[in-house]
């Protein structure tokens, strides 16, 4: 099966374009498990050199409210009053550790990005 670990991004563009071309391998077959190989030393190497980090934490519920078609409104039950809301939202206001946790259960945000760095 001669599999090479991925040390460059030359390695890593050919490991990805052969991934391409399994794509769709059956499971349990030769070519599904160099997929699996492939695939498992393409994501530790993008792990490495490729990280993405978490968004900011107001972006991230921005981005939540957008896809779920909420408005300020809907918040105010899981942050506080309205003006809080708008503390929040316009940066003025930090999340609470309560607040973080209201919104990773409620709105089902990830505590990374909630938490920032």
């Amino acid at each position: 099966m001669n599999i090479q670990p991925i040390k460059t991004e030359v390695d890593y563009d050919r490991a990805l374009a052969e991934i391409d071309a399994l794509w769709g391998a059956e499971p349990d077959t030769r070519k599904g498990d160099r997929l699996d190989i492939l695939m498992t030393l393409v994501e530790a190497y993008e792990s490495k050199h490729h990280s993405i980090d978490p968004p900011d934490p107001i972006d991230a519920i921005i981005f939540r409210m957008e896809q779920q078609g909420l408005t300020r409104k809907d918040l105010e039950p899981i942050l506080g009053s309205r003006s809080r809301v708008s503390e929040v939202l316009n940066r003025k206001r930090t999340l609470s550790l309560e607040m973080i946790r209201r919104l990773h259960k409620q709105l089902n945000i990830p505590l990374e990005s909630l938490v920032g760095n």
